[in-house]
């Protein structure tokens, strides 16, 4: 059924099809609760609901941003609530439930204090954060992290952050983002997984494991996991942030709701809403989404978190009339906890008093909240997290920080590597490390609020901590970022001349990805262009270090340089993880999470898209009345999954076990996998399949499963997967998974454009 049918022409007004939807929604799942959750804890949390005014109530509802702990240079000029004074009344009273984005454990306490001492129910406050990839030791940012096709590490980075985010006052991270992401020219690619949705679920678990941990949310190191941002914000038309989506019920629940399922089957209990509409419907008044599928179909038993202020941009959506109107449909809808635009405080005890939401609304949104405090412990003990000696003894941890530039290590994707010219001769080679961002300390990447600015490692640094002769290296800007520099490509000339090989360090600034950063053109800035143009022609053999939180275009003597890096922006130890790589200390094995187009006007591209019925030979330069464009073929320049290492990997030919699968049978495929060059190395094989004829077009491929396999110089390993019926599945046009008989392709191999498939047939 549609959220809101019939709200215009002859059919019933919205509002009261707005208001009967909500009104008839909270008879089965009024009293759901978590399934850990202690009799004692409903007991107190019943007790607290008996005795709260609907003041009490809709401040257990109101988010707002911690004046007390915020680093003013990032407060959000939309917050208008910095007033510390204001918000220590507002806890006095008890009407605010939740701080966002202030870290520290003395002045936790403190706040805390008022909260458990001062206030009439002595609720404490729940502190958030967005703890994105790391506080104060920061790992590579998500995209990068996916690189490394290891779930294993993106708990254990999760761990860390989570341990030092607990330490230091918070109890919940508004993370992980989960959203599938096939536009590069999406800002916020940079914060998620890629393209690809098998990865996206494997890391959206491993990374609320990762945050709350395997003892409970109540043991001292748990983060409550918020996944974000639900659901579909990252298919904005045009890669433009906050734009509105529009999709098939099939691709919906094929592409982009599968991680948030995962997310919460490993535990997540709370959610965000998203900013955007939904084929027309605002996810933050979204019924359907909030309530008929996140908690009646999947059972969700946590609450809903409007991001920052989606549920006053009802307005602006024309969905609502005004602040009370918004607030209305909002909780109607779903949306449990108001972030900043206080919304919630203001409307709900008319809303209530003139039965537009009934109470028991209320009190199921305030149940859903105390419950998720309770498991924290916060009412056992309210100050957790907020011991300043722990604090001081977990922060920047040594063992966080040696995480950090293994994380880095293996999210580095070495794309190109022509004449074997990396990696790099730590003795006697004369280098010219030349860019903007040789020696700057933009390591972070975005969405990094709390980062230890003193414990960054520079490229310079790193390079010279890992050369015999730290005299040997070279260091000329060239450029900045996206403005030319006056004599810089003339100093850079000069360096590459004098030099035995060039080191590019060439990209994206972090103020160019993450919220808010769309854009048009996914290249390297010009400048930055011109500078490499003019290094190339000194004949040089050059090396390209690109940081980006996104796939780019690349082009010209970029595109042309004898070895292409990726890496990312990788966090506070990136300088050092990035030496590891070009020195040879560790042989790279990142696979790129998105796909590099050829031309930015492909966007939006991804590996699994489908045949069309008149697909192009791609081996063809020009063909016409297919599905192509004039300027390019319909491939990747480095397709989703691909990676290369300092070995010289080769593939066997795929053995299926049979050529046909029976009902709920299996099929075991294997490959043999030769390192036959000098040095160990780190192999991703990778499992694609393709659905040849179905009652839905398929994709041409479809990742199913991969490993990672160490080979020692001139080793082979046979490579072995079990293939089951489930693998098989795909949303059908009533949204449910289906598995139909018929024959399919199958690949193992090293990226989403390699390898030759083998068939079989699935039987009924």
């Amino acid at each position: 059924m549609n959220d809101f049918p019939n709200y215009a022409g002859s059919g019933p007004s919205r509002r009261s099809v707005l208001s009967a939807a909500g009104l008839a929604a909270f008879g089965a799942g009024l009293f759901s609760l978590p399934g850990n959750v202690r009799a004692q804890d409903v007991e107190r949390v019943e007790a607290l609901i008996a005795q709260m005014t609907i003041v009490e109530k809709a401040g257990q509802l109101n988010i707002l941003g911690d004046p007390f702990r915020f680093r003013p240079q990032n407060v959000n000029p939309l917050d208008g609530q910095g007033d510390p004074e204001r918000i220590n009344q507002m806890i006095r009273e008890g009407t605010v439930g939740n701080l966002f984005n202030g870290v520290g454990a003395d002045a936790g306490r403190r706040i805390q204090t008022i909260a458990v001492e001062e206030s009439r129910l002595k609720i404490p406050l729940l502190f958030a954060a967005d703890i994105i990839h790391g506080l104060f030791t920061v790992f590579p940012v998500p995209l990068g992290e996916a690189a490394a096709f290891d779930a294993d590490l993106a708990l254990r980075t999760a761990r860390a952050a989570a341990i030092e985010g607990a330490a230091s006052g918070i109890h919940q991270t508004f993370a992980p983002m989960v959203d599938v992401a096939r536009d590069q020219r999406w800002g916020r690619v940079v914060e998620g997984a890629g393209e690809d949705v098998l990865l996206n679920e494997r890391l959206a678990a491993a990374r609320v494991r990762g945050f709350q941990g395997d003892k409970g949310l109540a043991d001292r190191d748990a983060l409550l996991a918020t996944p974000k941002h639900f659901v579909a914000y990252s298919a904005a038309i045009g890669g433009m942030d906050y734009n509105t989506t529009d999709m098939s019920e099939a691709t919906l629940r094929g592409t982009f709701l599968p991680p948030f399922k995962a997310a919460f089957e490993a535990g997540a209990l709370s959610v965000m809403s998203g900013f955007n509409d939904l084929n027309g419907v605002p996810t933050s008044g979204n019924h359907r989404m909030l309530t008929e599928i996140l908690r009646d179909e999947w059972g969700f038993t946590g609450f809903v978190v409007s991001d920052y202020t989606s549920e006053q941009e009802l307005i602006a959506h024309g969905f609502a009339e005004d602040g009370r109107d918004a607030a209305r449909i909002a909780l109607l809808a779903g949306v449990d906890m108001s972030m900043v635009s206080g919304l919630y405080l203001e409307h709900i005890p008319d809303l209530v008093a003139k039965g537009d939401v009934p109470m028991a609304r209320i009190d199921q949104a305030v149940r859903r909240v105390l419950l998720a405090k309770a498991m924290l412990g916060l009412f056992d003990d309210p100050y957790r997290g907020c011991d300043p000696v722990r604090e001081k003894a977990v922060v920047n941890a040594k063992a966080h920080h040696d995480l950090a530039r293994e994380a880095g290590v293996k999210s580095i994707v070495l794309l190109k590597n022509e004449g074997g010219l990396l990696p790099l001769n730590r003795d006697g080679q004369k280098i010219a490390l030349i860019g903007p961002f040789a020696a700057d300390l933009d390591v972070f990447g975005p969405w990094t609020i709390w980062g230890d600015e003193t414990r960054k490692v520079s490229l310079e640094a790193g390079f010279k901590a890992a050369m015999s002769d730290p005299s040997d290296l070279v260091i000329v800007q060239g450029s900045d970022v996206e403005a030319a520099l006056d004599g810089g490509i003339a100093a850079a000339v000069a360096a590459a001349r004098g030099a035995d090989v060039v080191v590019l360090a060439l990209g994206e600034s972090s103020k160019m990805s993450g919220e808010a950063q769309s854009r048009t053109e996914i290249d390297i800035p010009a400048p930055q262009r011109a500078l490499a143009e003019a290094v190339a022609a000194t004949g040089k053999p050059v090396v390209v270090l690109l940081r980006n939180g996104r796939a780019l275009e690349l082009s010209g003597a970029v595109k042309d340089a004898d070895a292409i890096v990726v890496t990312w922006f990788l966090g506070s130890q990136m300088g050092h993880s990035v030496a590891d790589v070009v020195f040879g200390t560790v042989s790279p094995s990142g696979r790129l999470p998105v796909s590099f187009p050829h031309r930015s006007g492909q966007q939006p591209f991804y590996y699994d898209h489908k045949t069309t019925g008149r697909p192009a030979n791609n081996a063809l330069a020009t063909q016409e009345y297919v599905a192509r464009y004039r300027e390019t073929t319909n491939t990747a320049l480095y397709p989703f999954g691909h990676g290369l290492t300092y070995g010289e990997v080769r593939y066997g030919t795929v053995q299926l076990s049979s050529a046909t699968m029976d009902g709920n049978g299996r099929i075991e495929a294997s490959v043999a996998v030769t390192n036959s060059g000098s040095v160990p190395v780190e192999e991703t094989v990778q499992l694609y399949i393709h659905d040849r004829v179905a009652s839905l077009t398929q994709p041409v491929r479809r990742l199913r499963d991969w490993q990672k396999v160490r080979l020692a110089e001139g080793e082979t390993k046979t490579v072995r997967f079990t293939l089951t019926r489930q693998q098989l599945e795909f949303i059908n046009q009533q949204g449910r998974p289906t598995v139909e008989p018929g024959l399919f392709r199958l690949w193992l191999t090293s990226s989403a454009q390699a390898g030759e498939p083998v068939e079989f047939r699935l039987n009924r």
